[in-house]
């Protein structure tokens, strides 16, 4: 056996799916073996590999082991000269391996290899090369200076900055996306270390073959495509947290003693340091809009009101200016926040009735305040109009400059052009024009055959065709084209147009593009309102706080018609503060996977006699599938009312 290739999976089915797909068309000629490791997913991971890949060696783990242990369990029962770990987001060309395999065959002396990577848009992704993360090079990597001078020989050794991505060259760690090994160095140095259960594991092995001396390689002749590359959520704590464990880990095993310890000294500071800056970050992306949005409109409350009172015999006091504007200013911020209106993408729908619903609070307000600190009716109509005007200014200003949470935004791609033969265009077109009926589609086909297998691009015609036509987003049919193909599109239009890239998968209902939170729709299936859609979270926590006002208002009247004043009166605090929410899943004892909701107050079986669990599960899936503010509220009013 020549090689053999493990991925672990966990919960990426399309992804993997895709993956697979590329490794069959690259072992067609080199006696392989294939192994997956599922990690415990509830996602049909192990369903798809048992229905479409009945010839890979599937090893279940009943809970989520870890990268390290997972592997180590197909190497354990591999026969390969050389074996693979590779990530189950990526896609390798059809001669990869063999490219792989031929490099490694000519250098006895390499012990592993890894090849230059390219994300989801045709981006190199650095981390393809790597260099040992001493204390040093972590200093500089913790407090940015790598990223500042990338090519500095001294400050930018985390990444290699200074070594051409275009040339093989020896380095010190490879990623464990793509780990090339040669099976004899793995008998020698060990397996995987256990200990690491996420991150570092690939630093540790890479770090072993070379104290065994071994070379490692950075091998530029052949590319994939690594999806997520390294865009595991780097901004939250969690990530901080288990990243720089890792790397103590890391340093107690290899370090001196003294040298351990300083590193260790130095990566506590940096996980304090970066969890700071974390939560600094995310306070600013998500309330930077929230507060310009008061800022702003603060000062032209002011502007217009002194206006008014210049060209007319109205004075307000003093207070009255001081007092109102800040609390104007305030209640509409708020009203538009609940819409949603500070997430990408916004809606002028939302802003409009935000503004609209905030004057008419302001306006039924007015009559309640005391006559020494009332403000003008129009002050309150042109503050609701300013508002409009200033907020939508500010959303396309964070839009353009990609400030905040517009940061990593990407608009809905209008123009699409689809790339491969006539029949699978036809069938990525019926599946776009689900999600997106309004896409202009054009269609990039070499020739008018129904049936064609396989075509070479012209890259200087598509990127001709992209420039002519303004296009938005490209979708490769993987059935038609080669992976290499694909992949060498796309690094190299990335240089020079802002396009989206997405491949369609053989027989696949899925379009596989970059997994970004923020890009409206990265894979196209059956148009679902799903419940943990951003804009449904939403909704549903403004639910829970508008509809709690009410609750605790009519409080009295609930008590006496309701029989559950008590599962309400010691729940709405709860509700209100987050931790709960009114209404949930029917209670069944069939554990379907569904999308993650907070414990609630009240499910939505309105009937306690019924006990079918398949019914519930439907009526859980219809919940989760097309989720509607109109269910909670009906589900709760019947609950609250009757008995």
């Amino acid at each position: 056996m020549e090689l053999s290739i493990i991925i672990v999976n966990y919960n990426v089915k399309h992804f993997l799916e895709q993956c697979l797909l590329s490794v069959e068309k690259a072992i067609e000629k080199i006696d392989a073996e294939v192994f997956v490791v599922d990690n415990n997913s509830v996602d049909g991971s192990v369903k798809l590999v048992k229905e479409k890949f009945p010839e890979v060696n599937l090893i279940e783990n009943k809970e989520n082991t870890g990268f390290s242990k997972a592997n180590n369990q197909a190497i354990n029962v591999s026969n390969g000269k050389y074996v693979l770990l590779l990530n189950p987001d990526t896609v390798v060309e059809e001669d990869t391996f063999s490219k792989c395999i031929e490099f490694m065959n000519k250098h006895e002396n390499a012990g592993a290899l890894g090849v230059k990577m390219i994300d989801g848009k045709g981006n190199f992704l650095p981390e393809s090369k790597r260099g040992l993360p001493t204390p040093a090079v972590a200093f500089y990597k913790i407090f940015g200076l790598s990223r500042l001078f990338p090519k500095s020989k001294k400050m930018g050794k985390y990444h290699l900055g200074y070594l051409s991505k275009e040339k093989n060259n020896k380095i010190d760690v490879l990623s464990g996306a793509f780990m090339f090994l040669r099976k004899s160095v793995l008998d020698e140095i060990g397996l995987l270390d256990e200990a690491f259960f996420m991150y570092g594991e690939d630093i540790d092995l890479s770090y072993r073959v070379t104290l065994a001396g071994y070379d490692n390689y950075y091998f530029s002749e052949t590319n994939i495509i690594h999806y997520k590359g390294e865009s595991t959520k780097k901004g939250s704590i969690n990530y901080v947290f288990v990243f720089y464990n890792a790397m103590i880990i890391f340093a107690k095993k290899h370090f001196s003693k003294k040298n351990a310890k300083t590193f260790s000294l130095l990566i506590n500071w940096a996980i304090y340091f970066r969890a700071f800056m974390a939560l600094i970050e995310r306070l600013i992306s998500r309330w930077s809009i929230t507060i310009f949005d008061f800022l702003i409109l603060s000062q032209l409350i002011f502007i217009f009101s002194t206006l008014y009172q210049d060209f007319t015999t109205v004075k307000f006091p003093e207070d009255t200016i001081f007092l109102m504007i800040p609390f104007y200013s305030l209640i509409l911020t708020l009203v538009s926040r609940s819409f949603g209106t500070h997430y990408p993408p916004f809606k002028f729908n939302n802003l409009l009735k935000s503004s609209a619903i905030g004057g008419t609070i302001l306006l039924a307000s007015y009559a309640l305040l005391p006559k020494s600190i009332q403000f003008s009716r129009l002050v309150i109509i042109a503050a609701s109009v300013l508002f409009l005007i200033s907020s939508l200014s500010i959303r396309l200003i964070f839009r353009w400059f990609k400030i905040g949470l517009f940061k990593n935004y990407q608009r809905s791609k209008g123009r699409v052009a689809i790339i491969g033969s006539n029949n699978e265009i036809e069938r990525i077109k019926l599946l776009t024009e689900k999600i997106r009926p309004n896409n202009k589609t054009y269609r990039v086909s070499p020739n008018d055959s129904e049936n064609i297998k396989g075509f070479d691009i012209n890259i200087n015609q598509l990127d001709e065709f992209i420039r002519i036509k303004k296009i938005d987003e490209v979708i490769f049919c993987a059935k038609d084209i080669s992976s290499h193909e694909i992949i060498r599109a796309m690094s190299t239009i990335s240089i020079k147009r802002n396009v989206e890239f997405k491949i369609s998968p053989e027989k696949s209902q899925f379009i596989i593009g970059s997994n970004t939170i923020h890009t409206e729709m990265d894979m196209y299936t059956t148009k679902m309102n799903n419940i943990n859609s951003p804009n449904n979270i939403r909704k549903k926590r403004t639910f829970d706080l508008y509809i709690s006002i009410p609750i605790i208002l009519f409080i009295p009247i609930i008590a006496i018609f309701s029989n559950k004043r008590i599962a309400i009166l010691k729940n709405i605090l709860p509700v209100i503060f987050g931790s709960k929410t009114w209404v949930g899943y029917a209670k069944t004892n069939q554990k379907i996977k569904l999308p993650h909701l907070k414990k609630s107050v009240f499910d939505l079986n309105l009937n306690s006699s019924i006990e079918n669990h398949d019914y519930l599960d439907k009526m859980n899936i219809i919940y989760a599938k097309d989720y509607s503010v109109s269910t909670d509220l009906s589900v709760l009013f019947k609950k609250v009312l009757y008995k």
